[in-house]
């Protein structure tokens, strides 16, 4: 099966695109690929523009092939933690109350929250490439300087807000209990 597949150059930063055609190796056993250098990726517009390695040759009298043809873009996008977060804020009401006291940023808020539930440890300028593989509330990439004038402008009063709202969502037998005490004891024989 034939995919695209994207590969940045970390040194110059230049994003390429390969045709990959996946097969099945008889002596090891396993699934393998070819690739193939299609052209490199446009910044701005996001087309494939055709390096000098990748243009096909000028050869008009070799007969073109008949066959299935290539997809344009292939991606792979991971669902299933957000999907269950997702479900979770809709039930619990932490997206509508989010939504409530930070209509304009609410998204950008779960989507981080979710980020460092699922990459726990991780720090945030890590973000652009996660929120590339996986999807989320923001759906576009959050750099570290916007995360954290997103979280300066977070006040005090705004954190309040948000927590009454959700205290009003519990229920009269719903709690939250700390022990704080530390207790040690030593003993000799």
């Amino acid at each position: 099966m034939a995919a695209i597949v994207f590969q940045t150059n970390k040194e110059t930063g230049i994003t390429y695109a390969y045709e990959s055609v996946s097969y099945w190796d008889k002596e090891k056993q396993q699934s393998r690929a070819r690739r193939k250098l299609i052209g490199k990726v446009d910044q701005e517009t996001g087309e494939i523009v055709p390096t000098r390695k990748s243009r096909p040759s000028e050869d008009t009298d070799s007969p073109k092939k008949r066959g299935p043809k290539t997809t344009d873009v292939c991606t792979r996008i991971f669902y299933g933690a957000t999907y269950l977060l997702n479900a979770i804020g809709d039930k619990m009401g932490i997206t509508r109350d989010l939504k409530t006291c930070f209509p304009d940023t609410y998204k950008t808020i779960l989507s981080l929250a979710y980020y460092l539930i699922l990459e726990e440890g991780s720090p945030l300028y890590r973000f652009p490439k996660w929120a590339y593989l996986h999807h989320h509330p923001y759906g576009k990439e959050i750099s570290s300087q916007r995360s954290s004038e997103l979280f300066q402008s977070i006040s005090e009063e705004d954190k309040q807000h948000f927590f009454r709202r959700q205290g009003k969502r519990r229920c009269e037998t719903e709690y939250l209990a700390y022990d704080t005490t530390s207790i040690s004891s030593y003993s000799n024989r």
